[in-house]
Formats: structure tokens, C-alpha cells, sequence
């Protein structure tokens, strides 16, 4: 029986590489592009979510119910879309984020630690934060298209409805009598 020399290191790397390389037909920029802008959007989501349930939690008021139920929807909404956004990327052979740290090196979501924040500032800024994730996805919508994703595209859109709902939802929310909107 020959012996067989171990692999190389630049082999081992080559093969832990390999082996999360999902197949795909799309062009090795296309992949770099949407995997990128995908991320960006996951890091987003991912901030969205924790501001959104930070206000589900900490909301106070004479509509605390109502808007504590309605955070708490909105923030479930809002997660469900991680795993699908990961879950893509992988389809495609790219990587996903890893941790916390990378999330915040990525999230363009504004994070809110204030000890109080008021519940009508609480709808102004998830309705502003809602409004920038639709301008992104569009965004990385066209990117997508361009580069013929039509899976990613379809999900995209899926995402841009739900994400107006809430800004629609937001906005009802915070107005006041006959004074009209924001």
C-alpha cells in the first residue's frame, strides 16, 4: 500500500473553500454583487428587527397595547426575512454574516440606545427606518435584475410590500385627528 503525502496547506484551504461553493449559473460578478448587497440587507434586517422589538419592549403610553402588539408583529414580520435573505445567499454560493460584530460593521440602520424614547418618535423613526430599507431594497432589487436574479428579484418584491405595509401601518398610527400626516 503506498503512502500518501497529507495536502497542502493552500490544498486544505482550497477544499474548506470549495466545500461552500454552492453551484450556480450566474456570473462570478453577478455572485460578488448580489452577495454583497444581500448582506448589506441582512445586516440591515437584522438591525431593524432588534430597534423594532427594543420599542415593542419599551413602549409606554396611552396606546401601549396597541403598539406594543403592532412592534411586536412588525418585528416578527421583520425577522422572518433573515433566514430566507441568508438562505439565498448561500443558494447562489456566496457566504453569509457570522456574528454580531459583522452585522454592525454593515448595518446603515441607525441604532437607538436612549433610556426613553416617546412612542410618537418611536413611529416617526421605525416609519423613516422602513422607508430607507425600501429605497435599499429597490436598489438591490434593480442590481438584481440587471444581473438576470429573477429568484432574488421575486423575493425582493415580496419584501418591498411587506416594508411599505409597515411604513403604511407606522404612519396611520402616528397621526393626529384632522391634522393630516407627516
Amino acid at each position: 500500500m503506498a503512502t500518501k503525502n497529507p495536502p497542502s496547506r493552500d490544498e486544505l484551504t482550497r477544499r474548506r473553500q470549495a466545500a461552500l461553493v454552492t453551484p450556480t449559473d450566474l456570473r462570478p460578478d453577478a455572485t460578488r454583487d448580489i452577495v454583497a448587497a444581500m448582506n448589506a440587507v441582512l445586516a440591515d434586517v437584522f438591525a431593524q428587527y432588534l430597534k423594532t422589538k427594543n420599542f415593542h419592549w419599551h413602549v409606554s403610553g396611552p396606546h401601549f397595547r396597541d403598539y406594543h402588539l403592532m412592534f411586536d408583529e412588525q418585528a416578527s414580520q421583520i425577522l422572518a426575512m433573515t433566514d430566507a435573505i441568508a438562505e439565498r445567499i448561500r443558494k447562489i454560493g456566496g457566504m453569509t454574516l457570522r456574528s454580531i460584530g459583522h452585522i454592525a460593521r454593515q448595518q446603515r440602520v441607525q441604532d437607538n440606545d436612549a433610556d426613553y424614547v416617546d412612542a410618537a418618535d418611536m413611529l416617526a423613526e421605525l416609519r423613516e427606518d422602513n422607508k430607507a430599507m425600501v429605497s435599499r431594497l429597490r436598489e438591490v432589487h434593480d442590481l438584481c435584475s440587471k444581473h438576470r436574479d429573477s429568484a432574488t428579484t421575486s423575493m425582493i418584491e415580496a419584501w418591498i410590500d411587506e416594508t411599505e405595509r409597515r411604513i403604511w401601518w407606522l404612519y396611520e398610527a402616528g397621526r393626529h385627528g384632522d391634522r393630516g400626516g407627516h
